[in-house]
């Protein structure tokens, strides 16, 4: 056996011991549950506010007070006129009226703000005196400018008061508002605007606050690539560096960016070990679920005492969780996927950030809701449940988004979670829940749910910059059919073929519900441009050389999507290979055929333009809205059925590839 056949055979070997561990897939430590996971963390972990360190007051916003701060001097400084008018002594207007009105002579001076006073009020003088102003020797009250009249006396200039004034009226006196050595402010309060207004008052340029904790974020994994780069075959960017960074930064932390890291064990160990030096608080994201190129606990694990305390919770997005302590400083390793990331660092990293830095905890806002659809669950595992929030005509509705833990966008799309307990493995539609909400949620001016469209988004953006909030919930056309029956939105998207007429969407009408004509875009058969199968040939005839061929391989789409009709019809009960491949969207079908991981599906032409693909016209589907009449008044629905007739408007949906209807 020559040397390049050892070499061979060893890579072999390697290869297909990685296949093993990979199928093998080791097992967690401990699987426990969500409230034991804390319990753990926590006994390990002194949970005090880090130590003070100085800032300038115009660096003081939104940090905590780490001392009580008492009054070094009183504010006002000094008595001071809280109106426009003359400094006087109270007794010399008793009596004073419109008909007999008491004379003062003025003296020779104006206390504007800032200017010390020199000559003393005497029985029979006044002052003139501005908002402000430091109340001279002698006064005991101020008569507003409005309540006088300016006369020239023989001796000179005077004043005719018409309004009496009693003994400290119209007078703030020294330490009225802030008394020299009364607490400011307690230690652990928060500084907003209005504190640094009360600190400044008293002259204080710079206060001791809590240290922030500098919490160090690292990603893992060798498919990870920073955004700004370009994506290589199987890559994908790294948004959990940037959620976390600042998600961090919105609990209080200082977050300190690390960088992605590939699966490379002794430079991520360096790493996090780097982190451990500079930071209080060492994050990580990926590396946990025990795959093959898992590493993460690996390294944590052999860092110090006492180590990993958890690896496994019963969480559902969450359990591939791992929680440790080194030396006092807590080691988070995050689940992967976006939204488990997210769930997890605000169950368990929030927590302990906030508490470092002196803030209470966070208060748990929550909402009763109704749950209109089922939700399957794992027994045996928490689940949380994102939701959106609609308003139905009995109360909140809470509407599963449906995206998984791998999206980018379900946290930040929902409005709360629904949590399912443990025991529990089905929701039933109609049942009440406590949604507990994230974030500024608030209930949209127009609710859409339905099949999703490009050309949608350019109707809303136009209703976003008449400052109207829409919600759009892609459930597929048959979903927001379903919807619109049960009064759960303003307007569906639909485009369903009626295989008895071979007509779109008119069948769907039902008192009370209107079909509105949308846009027409034409479908078709998409493909690899250098694919001989397909390229020159009109659908019908590519179709058929495509099913003649056992190793052409579709793409199909969900069940209960218009194109979903079109395609079955297509087929004529055909089952081709790759028909129980069904992604939920056009843009997942042109990503199938680009990548080569599919031969070819049907999809709208703009997306097929989007993706470089080759495109046979099959017919143009009718995307078109069902109206619940009940809601036609709302203005939100009448600025969007303007926005359909607006030429404007419907010139950009050209622009976006559909040709709009009527």
């Amino acid at each position: 056996m020559n040397e390049n056949q050892t070499d061979s055979r060893a890579a072999g070997t390697e290869l297909l011991d990685a296949v093993r561990r990979a199928a093998r897939q080791e097992q967690f430590l401990e699987v426990v549950s969500a409230a034991e996971a804390r319990t753990r963390f926590n006994r390990h972990l002194d949970l005090s506010p880090l130590e003070p360190e100085p800032v300038a007051l115009a660096s003081a916003l939104g940090r905590v007070l780490a001392r009580d701060v008492p009054a070094p001097s009183d504010a006002p400084p000094f008595d001071r006129a809280n109106v426009d008018g003359f400094a006087v002594h109270a007794a010399d207007t008793s009596g004073a009226t419109d008909a007999a009105p008491r004379r003062l002579r003025l003296n020779g001076e104006v206390l504007v703000c800032g200017r010390a006073p020199i000559l003393a009020v005497a029985p029979g003088r006044a002052t003139a005196i501005a908002t402000g102003g430091v109340i001279p020797r002698g006064a005991d009250a101020v008569v507003m400018i409005e309540h006088t009249d300016l006369v020239e006396a023989a001796d000179g200039p005077a004043i005719d008061i018409r309004r009496a004034v009693a003994p400290g009226q119209f007078i703030a006196y020294a330490g009225s508002d802030i008394a020299r050595g009364e607490t400011l402010l307690r230690r652990g309060a928060r500084v907003g605007s209005r504190e640094i207004g009360m600190l400044a008052a008293c002259g204080l340029a710079a206060i001791e606050v809590v240290r922030r904790p500098r919490v160090a974020v690292l990603s893992t994994g060798d498919e990870l690539v920073e955004p700004g780069q370009p994506l290589r075959p199987g890559a994908v960017y790294d948004s959990n560096g940037a959620i976390l960074g600042a998600a961090i930064a919105e609990t209080g932390g200082e977050p300190v960016r690390f960088g992605a890291f590939p699966d490379d064990e002794a430079a991520l160990e360096a790493a996090v070990r780097r982190a451990l030096e500079d930071c209080d608080m060492v994050v990580l994201s990926g590396g946990t679920s025990k795959g093959a190129g898992d590493l993460s606990h690996r390294i944590v694990a052999r860092l110090g005492r006492p180590g990993i305390l958890v690896h496994g919770v019963a969480l559902k997005p969450g359990k591939p969780l791992c929680l440790a302590v080194v030396e006092g400083k807590p080691i988070v390793v995050l689940p992967g996927f976006p939204t488990s990331a997210i769930f997890t660092f605000h169950a368990f990293v929030a927590p302990v950030i906030r508490a470092f830095a002196g803030l209470p905890a966070e208060a748990e806002r929550t909402v009763e809701a109704t749950i209109p659809v089922r939700i399957a669950s794992e027994l045996g595992r928490q689940e949380f449940v994102l939701v959106a929030l609609i308003e139905g005509d009995d109360g909140p509705i809470a509407f599963p988004t449906g995206k998984g833990s791998g999206a980018v966008t379900a946290f930040s799309q929902a409005d709360g979670f629904v949590q399912v307990d443990a025991l529990a493995t089905v929701v039933d539609a109609g049942t009440p829940a406590k949604v507990t909400l994230l974030g500024d949620a608030r209930a949209p001016d127009l609710v859409i749910v339905g099949s999703h469209c490009v050309a949608l988004d350019v109707v809303l953006g136009a209703l976003a910059e008449q400052g109207f909030a829409a919600r759009s919930i892609p459930v597929g056309s048959l979903g927001g059919v379903a919807a619109a029956r049960r009064g759960e939105c303003d307007l569906a998207p639909v485009h369903l073929l009626d295989p008895a007429t071979g007509s779109y969407n008119s069948h769907l009408s039902a008192p009370g519900l209107t079909l509105l004509p949308g846009w027409r875009r034409m479908q078709g058969v998409v493909f690899r441009p250098d694919d001989a199968r397909f390229a020159g040939r009109p659908a019908a005839e590519a179709v058929a050389a495509a099913l003649a061929d056992a190793d052409c391989l579709m793409v199909n789409r969900n069940a209960g999507a218009g194109t979903r009709v079109l395609i079955d019809r297509l087929l004529a009960g055909a089952r081709p290979a790759g028909y129980g491949n069904q992604p939920r969207s056009h843009n997942a079908v042109a990503a199938a055929v680009a990548q080569g991981r599919a031969d070819w599906g049907v999809a709208i032409e703009p997306v097929a333009r989007l993706y470089g693909l080759g495109f046979a016209p099959l017919s143009p589907e009718h995307y078109d809205f069902l109206l619940l009449e009940s809601r036609r008044a709302r203005p939100a629905v009448q600025a969007f059925l303007a926005a359909l007739r607006d030429p404007d408007i419907r010139d950009r949906i050209r622009a976006a590839g559909m040709q709009p209807a009527g």
